[in-house]
């Protein structure tokens, strides 16, 4: 028995080793500057990396480690977050600004290194700081490692989709406004694919993202939603996608015609050309939910064509999208999610922290004015439990925590609402104004974690993509209404839930997420549509150190950026 143990314990160390072996490093530099970019006929002065917009893709293994040093060279402090990558026991490299570090001041620069922890699948990097992000991102693309098939077919060749917005001014000077008057900020002015708005907008047509294929071949579409403020509906024209990955998991492959993915999601998607040899529109427009909300209703476009294609006279087939309120197709894409069995899914069942989180809008009362310009002479705010999160400025919050600094922080975030009230109907004035702090909820290492998210009805429900940073999660239940854990825990899908890093909480419904809190740090929780952030609707997880060392925050690297 003892040789057999001990022959099975070889054959695991040289798998080990052949796996480690196999693992590279991967070193780039990313120069953050302002770049001159023309669309719809103009030319502005944008924030890229390396003078590209979308940035440079990143390609890596399942297993790999990536160092990327961050040169800024722009006006404006910046922050790189590598949104998906769990970044165990590596928090200092997560990148949101004052949480995990402060920002990276122009002239100055800071290495972030991190491994690929069994993650497969695409991801992004994008910036965590002001509303960069809008042109400061690029896809992150984790391969299986060497000689490990994808769980599907094999594609021929892979494309990433960057969904994203484009205003047609500084979006700087867009936040500041928004910031200064109190009210919603102007909504943009195109949707792109891959950087460009296409067909459908002025002076676009030529510069349209086109993609090749051969008739029957099959190719893999890699879409990341980089919108910053918009969920968006995604198809081409007369063909099926079959959706075989979210969020770097794979899932139960399934056949639809539309795609809808919010802000910080991503979808992979097999499309196989079995349509008679033509152009087709790849196409995207807005999802929106909010009542009585301004929103950009334009239309992106990229194309698919064949090679052998007619004369470039055709013109390409435009598919038919969702109406832009067209919650019945979102809800019948979403439920159709599930993790496929080869996850070895350990969904928590033992729950030993239950927590009630109320996701939504506010107002808060002002004297009238110029600073006054949201509804009735308010300004907007936005809340998780009533309190709206309020960075700090002269530190972070996990150098607070590792540093044992007073003063930055509160760990009394509440773990429910503090009023219990009717969250998604008719919701007292009293209610709509929330309380501002820098308030963390602690969470033991170890511990299992249910948290119910709840839309509420608080100046307008909405559908809100909540990015929980340093975790996956099981998304187990989601509905309309107000959650009632007697009828709604019944219903729960603790089989093959997805597994996600952003989830869409359904205008006026809830959604029900689990993890294990397994990586120690400081983490946010955040509304991936930045206004909403701005706002203040987010919080932050402190984990609290595992027994051992490789279960505890490691010290900050010695190229930190200074506040």
């Amino acid at each position: 028995m003892q040789r057999k143990i001990h022959f099975l314990a070889n054959i695991f160390a040289i798998i080990l080793s052949i796996s480690i072996a196999n693992a590279e490093t991967h070193y780039h530099q990313f120069v953050v500057q302002a770049t001159p970019v023309k669309r719809l006929c103009r030319t502005h002065n944008i924030i890229t990396v390396n003078g590209l917009f979308p940035g440079p893709a990143l390609e890596v293994r399942n297993g790999d480690a990536l160092v990327v040093k961050v040169i800024n060279s722009a006006r404006y402090n910046v922050t790189i977050h590598w949104h998906g990558i769990r970044q165990m026991r590596t928090p200092w490299a997560d990148g949101p600004e004052y949480v995990t570090q402060c920002p990276i001041q122009p002239g100055a620069s800071y290495t972030y290194r991190f491994t690929i922890e069994n993650q497969e699948g695409t991801l992004w990097w994008h910036a965590h700081s002001r509303w960069l992000r809008a042109t400061v991102y690029g896809a992150l693309i984790i391969h299986p490692k060497l000689n490990v098939p994808y769980p599907f077919q094999k594609p021929v060749t892979e494309i990433p989709i960057l969904l994203g917005e484009w205003w047609d001014r500084d979006i700087i000077s867009v936040q500041r406004q928004a910031i200064f008057t109190g009210a919603a900020p102007n909504v943009s002015d195109a949707y792109t694919i891959n950087g460009q708005p296409g067909d459908l907008y002025r002076c676009s047509r030529k510069e349209t993202a086109k993609f090749y294929v051969k008739s029957g071949e099959t190719v893999l579409l890699r879409i990341i939603n980089a919108a910053l403020n918009q969920q968006l509906f995604f198809t081409v024209a007369n063909h099926m996608l079959t959706v075989v990955g979210n969020d770097a998991a794979y899932n139960r492959p399934f056949a639809t015609r539309v795609v809808m993915i919010g802000p910080g999601q991503t979808t992979n998607v097999l499309l196989t050309a079995n349509q008679i040899v033509g152009r087709y529109y790849m196409a995207a427009r807005a999802y929106a939910t909010a009542q009585n909300a301004a929103f950009d209703n334009t239309t992106t476009t990229a194309i698919l064509e064949y090679y052998s294609s007619p004369p470039l006279s055709t013109k390409p087939l435009m598919p038919t999208l969702p109406r832009f309120n067209d919650t019945n197709s979102a809800t019948a894409y979403t439920s159709q999610l599930r993790s496929l069995p080869s996850n070895n899914n350990k969904v928590p069942t033992q729950i030993h922290e239950n927590l009630f989180f109320t996701v939504g809008l506010g107002l808060v009362n002002c004297t009238p004015g110029p600073r006054c310009q949201g509804p009735n002479n308010t300004r907007f705010a936005a809340s998780m439990n009533n309190v709206s999160f309020v960075l700090p400025r002269t530190t972070s919050l996990l150098q607070a925590y590792y540093q044992n600094i007073p003063g930055v922080f509160t760990t009394d975030f509440p773990p429910v609402p503090p009023i219990a009230f009717d969250y998604t109907g008719n919701v007292s004035r009293g209610l709509w104004q929330p309380h501002r702090g820098t308030k963390l909820y602690k969470l033991k290492y170890g511990s299992n974690v249910q948290i119910v998210l709840q839309d509420t009805a608080i100046v307008s429900t909405e559908d809100h993509p909540l990015h929980l940073h340093g975790y996956h999660f099981y998304v187990v239940g989601q509905g309309f209404g107000n959650f009632n854990p007697r009828r709604d825990n019944a219903r729960f899908n603790l089989v093959d839930p997805p597994l996600r890093n952003t989830i869409n909480v359904p205008v006026g419904g809830w959604t029900v997420i689990r993890f294990v809190a397994d990586n120690p740090g400081v983490w946010l929780m955040h509304c991936h549509i930045d206004s909403h952030l701005r706002w203040g609707l987010a919080m932050s997880f402190l984990v609290e150190n595992g027994p051992g060392k490789m279960q505890s925050v490691q010290p900050p690297p010695p190229d930190l950026p200074p506040c």
